[in-house]
């Protein structure tokens, strides 16, 4: 689960913030510069565990080997979440219509892995998204998982149409498990192609496990899950043995 609180190190203090639409006012713990996270059994109730500290590679590492993922507004501190239950896919899980398999095998998208991580993310930042009207990948955000991503630790999938690019998703690997963070699509299937090929290729080799963090209704149609945290917790240990 990651390094467990140590005292003084993550001390609680009263923070009202607003997310997820939803204003919290509760005690909740403030990072330091010491790279240690509350146990993620302390989160408050949809999932808020933790505020402050920063976005370098180290934490950003330690957050998501231990169940735990960065997602604020830019008016706001750096939150870190840890919601219970936890929303996943199991590989083997996946559904795929019949009408995204003949997609899929029709060749109409090309599929890469890692060609263009920057521009994944850029895309998944300013793509309009219903029922949003901001997005949470702020400029240092996006800077923070590009760095992630030179170190070896993020990565990308792009679906091309005529050499450009339409649609992709990209996350943190964590051992087997691949922990997505967003997906976005300017040509209908192209993100839902990107997901199949990540699963069936697989990426990373023994995908175990895809966490998808909080239900969206798209994922849903695609076979993803809500499991308790502590399952989250288990088998996110397992993809690290």
């Amino acid at each position: 689960m990651g390094q467990r609180l140590r005292p003084g190190a993550c001390p609680a203090v009263t923070r009202s913030v607003y997310c997820m639409g939803h204003r919290v006012n509760r005690m909740i713990y403030e990072l330091s510069d010491d790279l240690v996270f509350p146990d993620v059994e302390l989160a408050e109730p949809r999932g808020l565990l933790a505020f402050g500290g920063d976005l370098s590679v180290d934490r950003l590492l330690l957050a998501y080997r231990s169940g735990i993922f960065p997602w604020y507004g830019e008016d706001q501190p750096i939150l870190w979440w840890s919601p219970d239950p936890r929303f996943v896919l199991f590989p083997d899980k996946l559904k795929v219509s019949k009408s995204l398999r003949r997609v899929v095998k029709s060749g109409k998208f090309e599929v890469t892995f890692d060609r263009d991580f920057a521009g994944v993310i850029a895309n998944c930042r300013t793509v309009r998204r219903k029922h949003e009207n901001s997005t949470w990948i702020t400029p240092d955000m996006q800077q923070a998982y590009c760095r992630l991503h030179e170190a070896g630790h993020a990565h990308s999938v792009e679906a091309w149409l005529d050499d450009k690019l339409v649609g992709g998703l990209y996350g943190v690997v964590v051992g087997t498990c691949f922990c997505g963070e967003s997906m976005f699509a300017h040509e209908r299937d192209a993100s839902k192609v990107a997901l199949v090929t990540l699963v069936e290729k697989p990426f990373p080799p023994g995908l175990s496990l895809i966490d998808c963090q909080v239900r969206t209704p798209h994922l849903g149609t695609l076979g993803a899950e809500m499991i308790q945290r502590t399952e989250f917790v288990r088998l996110l240990r397992l993809a690290q043995a």
